[in-house]
């Protein structure tokens, strides 16, 4: 959610920011029109989000985080899934243990840990971009 006030755009919490959004990019090692291709939006929309004129969509950030995590490197062949990383001690309720994408426990809904079962996804990935799963992609 964003906000015009005298030529100045405030965004809420809740959104990716234009440095992660960048950073991610740089991280992809793709221009912005092939990241636009990737993504399904435009040139100018990755332009935007990159500048901050506009905020980045959840279902675009879920597609970057999605991209960053599945990117071939000699890191993910080291990852670890979450229920190992956070020493879950209800994974077995959990979605990511089910399907086993504890790697990928960012992008279910219904997982269990930090108390985002009920949460709906955008309060979801609030809790997510805290996390150390997530934010080893960045």
């Amino acid at each position: 959610m964003w906000y015009f006030k005298k030529n100045v755009i405030f965004f809420y919490k809740g959104t990716m920011n234009k440095d992660h959004f960048a950073k991610a990019r740089a991280k992809l090692g793709k221009t912005q029109k092939e990241l636009g291709n990737l993504l399904g939006v435009s040139l100018k929309a990755v332009q935007s989000y990159e500048q901050g004129w506009r905020p980045v969509p959840l279902h675009v950030e879920r597609q970057i985080y999605f991209l960053l995590m599945n990117q071939r490197n000699s890191e993910s062949s080291k990852r670890k899934d979450c229920w190992v990383q956070k020493k879950c001690d209800v994974k077995k309720d959990c979605p990511a243990w089910e399907f086993q994408a504890g790697h990928l426990c960012w992008f279910l809904s219904g997982t269990q840990c930090e108390c985002a079962a009920e949460k709906e996804w955008k309060d979801k990935m609030e809790i997510c971009r805290t996390c150390e799963v997530l934010s080893s992609l960045l």
